[in-house]
């Protein structure tokens, strides 16, 4: 068992599930009560993940973050060290390629609240951010939670993005994904196949806890 690449991929879900559950709320909560030009557009940019290769991705990523790009000059600049093959280039990747695994359960939470309910806190002299924080959050919660969890499980299975911005540097930026590849590689079936349980034990736990949560939210709806 390679404990060093299961607790980097801990670290990194979890970093990745506190940047994107904040950010990932206020573009949910946009999409789904407002209607703008342009998103349709935005909706589509930020499905892209669930479609493309992980390998059109990971290059696309590359490009990105790579020295020869503005962001991969700048952070350079300021830090000394390139972007990519680091863990923080990693987590960039991270919430990229997480954000339509966090955004559409938030959207789909926050679209299940009916404007009646809003509309009667406001009248109720609550204001916006009131009506946000003990009317809103409280009836969307379970898609956040299930958001969280879909975003965490999904950070410690991907394999294709990880490498291709990653690389596999010992305790820097080998997850427990590509771990799996190494021992596989290295015909050790033992490491590879306890790795693969717990990844397989942690996608398990994870979906059943996304379906009693959406179960919670049909009852809501009886």
């Amino acid at each position: 068992m390679d404990w060093q690449s299961l607790e980097l991929s801990l670290l990194l879900g979890i970093w990745t599930v506190i940047v994107l559950i904040p950010l990932g709320i206020l573009l949910a909560r946009i999409l789904a009560w407002r209607r703008f030009p342009g998103r349709n557009f935005l909706q589509t940019l930020l499905a892209l993940p669930l479609l493309l290769p992980p390998t059109v991705l990971g290059f696309y990523l590359l490009l990105l973050m790579g020295n020869q790009s503005f962001i991969g000059r700048t952070y350079q600049f300021i830090f000394a060290e390139p972007l990519v093959f680091s863990f923080q280039g990693l987590l960039l990747a991270s919430i990229i390629f997480n954000i339509p695994f966090a955004i559409q359960p938030m959207q789909r939470a926050f679209e299940s609240i009916s404007i009646s309910i809003r509309e009667a806190a406001w009248c109720s002299g609550l204001s916006a951010w009131q009506t946000f924080w003990k009317i809103e959050l409280p009836l969307a919660w379970p898609g956040i939670l299930s958001a969280g969890i879909l975003t965490f499980a999904h950070t410690l299975g991907e394999f294709g993005v990880v490498l291709m911005v990653g690389g596999n540097i010992e305790g820097e930026t080998r997850t427990i994904a590509i771990s799996i590849y190494d021992r596989v590689q290295a015909f050790d079936n033992q490491s590879a196949g306890i790795m693969s349980a717990v990844l397989l034990i942690i996608a398990f736990v994870s979906i059943t806890s996304i379906y009693v949560l959406n179960d919670k939210i049909g009852r809501r709806h009886d």
